[in-house]
């Protein structure tokens, strides 16, 4: 979850790697690092507790170098503090890390036993020593001597002042991509710092070495043999990343939605059979009608857009599915059936949780499609197709446009498998038109904003909130509920709206409102007959749905029944991001939070 820039070649390295540790706080922003090897051949480093400004800042005039590597961390092992902070160094070596290190402990006592002195409380330290105390004249080859002492998740990027002119990276579960310059070369765990510099990117694979030098590099596994890669071009550009003018990205993110769901709908509506078109699947109409179980897996958002998605598989295309979180699938030892498709979420297709699930499934011989938005990911070449989602760059930690494609995804999904199946034309063409129609009603949702911010500054002002919804809203609950306490850290759960009086109706009182995700269906009369046990013990109801019920209700269009959780988020991230704002927090980087769990 944290974020490695790396630099060989002719300019000074220290503005690329603040400016591009910059565009990666979002992936870990408690302590940040540079390390750079001067004209000298000295090694120079600088670490300090808090954010990329406070430590670009402090850095001497004198501080340059040709080579260099830097980090900004997200903690796992240790406090943020600086000697906590990458790069970590033992003698000529300096070393920045991603991941976690497993046997780091037993590692630490045979160093400590041959009495080498650690100064951190990290688990990445011990690779700096690791290194440095092999004996092999190449650089790859003393990380390698040590990487295979290692058991566990990493990204790394080292520099070795003996060898100045060369970046050593290597990748296990952790991604570390290469940016190809002219006569300059960049590495990154995420292609969000190269593309200022490149737009020609290699995505190293797990147990995966690079030497990495100004006029290019070569790659190979661990245990030395070569490996071939072939560059691929970054999708976007520069200003994608840019917050254009947003006090955060997160607004930016919520405003991008109406173009992020064209996008994920382009050139994939077919009219002529009242289908959708998805060529990335790799499912041809035999193999879809020979489908019996759908699996979804995610983790946080990812999940609950894939219960959106579950039910709309069920609703459209009559195939029992349903979601479970990635990170508990593979440690019950999960069942694998030949003709149960198994789907992979993730907005960066690096989540680790989902990636090794990914990888168990492929082991017992599974077939797992993914939905995924960045292109080139590890989770996207694991799997045997999938759909790309086409958001553009998330930014922000708690993810908005990314969640709504993804549900728009799974609508296209279901509606593909529908029309393979048993969905009419009539249906099909249906449900086309209120895909179709979505970018505007999420425009127009957009223009109450005005609105809800009143209300969530108004709701800010409580400590602990409650979201209910029946069946299609019980997910768009889950997410509100998680949208509020990531960003504003106002305690918020959500239940189904059905099993309020099976317990959670002894939390209602005057100080606990209560979001109530209402829609014009067939359960309208039920969730209304809720609401009243809500009011009747005084408790305070906010309502979103497709009627103003009176006290606070946010009312948005109404589209088909099958797509309307897609709308009736919308407000929910408005109100999450609204409160945040009335409450004075950093929004786009909120509390123990990071946006690429690319750990356990």
């Amino acid at each position: 979850m944290c974020g490695i820039v790396a630099y060989v070649g002719p300019r000074d390295a220290v503005p690329v790697l603040t400016e591009g540790l910059t565009r990666l706080e979002y992936r870990g922003y408690d302590s940040a690092g540079l390390a750079v090897i001067a004209r000298s051949g000295e090694l120079k480093v600088r670490k300090a507790k808090g954010r990329i400004a406070e430590l670009a800042a402090a850095l001497p005039a004198r501080f340059k170098g040709r080579t260099g590597i830097g980090h900004t961390r997200w903690a796992t092992h240790g406090e943020p503090s600086d000697v906590n902070a990458h790069p970590h160094v033992s003698g000529p070596i300096a070393v920045v890390h991603n991941g976690i290190i497993e046997n780091a402990d037993e590692l630490r006592a045979k160093l400590e036993a041959d009495g080498v002195v650690l100064t951190s409380q990290t688990d990445s330290e011990v690779l700096a020593h690791l290194i440095a105390r092999s004996g092999a004249d190449e650089p790859e080859d003393a990380v390698r001597e040590a990487l295979s002492q290692v058991v566990g998740t990493y990204g790394i990027a080292v520099l070795d002042t003996r060898h100045p002119d060369v970046l050593v990276v290597a990748r296990n579960g952790s991604p570390v991509v290469l940016g190809i310059g002219e006569k300059e070369m960049f590495a990154a765990s995420d292609v969000a710092a190269l593309v200022r510099y490149t737009r020609q990117v290699v995505h190293l694979d797990d147990g995966e070495l690079a030497t990495v030098r100004a006029d290019g590099f070569r790659t190979s596994t661990l245990d030395a043999r070569a490996t071939s890669k072939k560059p691929s071009v970054i999708e976007t550009d520069e200003a994608a990343y840019d917050a254009e003018g947003y006090t955060h990205f997160m607004r930016k993110e919520i405003h991008e939605q109406p173009a992020a769901v064209e996008r994920a709908l382009g050139g994939r509506l077919d009219d002529r059979f009242h289908t959708a078109h998805l060529g990335g699947l790799n499912l041809d109409p035999r193999e879809a009608r020979g489908v019996r179980r759908v699996k979804i897996l995610g983790c946080g958002s990812a999940y609950y857009a894939g219960q959106v998605g579950a039910q709309l598989i069920e609703e459209l295309a009559r195939i029992p599915a349903d979601a479970e979180p990635a990170s508990e699938f593979r440690y019950r030892n999960p069942v694998v059936e030949p003709d149960t498709l198994y789907i992979a979420v993730s907005q960066s297709g690096e989540t680790y949780d989902t990636l090794v699930a990914v990888q168990e499934l492929r082991r017992k011989g599974g077939r797992v499609l993914g939905v995924v938005n960045a292109v080139g990911s590890a989770i996207a070449r694991e799997c045997d197709g999938g759909v790309y989602l086409h958001a553009g760059p998330e930014i922000s930690v708690a993810s908005t446009k990314a969640y709504t494609s993804t549900a728009v995804v799974f609508a296209l999904l279901a509606l593909h498998l529908g029309r393979i199946r048993d969905l009419s034309p009539a249906d099909g063409r249906r449900i086309a038109a209120g895909l179709r129609a979505l970018p505007g009603q999420i425009t127009e949702i957009l223009a109450q904003e005005d609105r809800i911010a009143a209300l969530a500054a108004d709701l800010a002002t409580y400590r602990s909130m409650l979201f209910i919804g029946r069946v299609r809203g019980w997910p768009v609950a889950r997410e509100g509920a998680q949208k509020l306490k990531e960003v504003s850290y106002v305690h918020a759960e959500a239940y189904p709206a059905s099993e309020l009086k099976h317990g959670p109706l002894a939390l209602v009182s005057p100080e606990l409102p209560t979001v109530a995700i209402v829609p014009d269906d067939e359960l309208r009369d039920k969730n209304l007959s809720t609401l009243g046990e809500i009011r009747a013990r005084k408790g305070r109801v906010v309502t979103v749905g497709h009627r103003d019920l009176g006290d606070d209700s946010l009312v948005v269009p109404k589209n088909e029944p099958e797509l309307d959780p897609i709308l009736l988020t919308i407000p929910l991230q408005l109100l999450a991001y609204h409160a945040a704002v009335a409450l004075g927090h950093d929004v786009d980087k909120p509390r123990n939070l990071a946006k690429s769990v690319t750990v356990e």
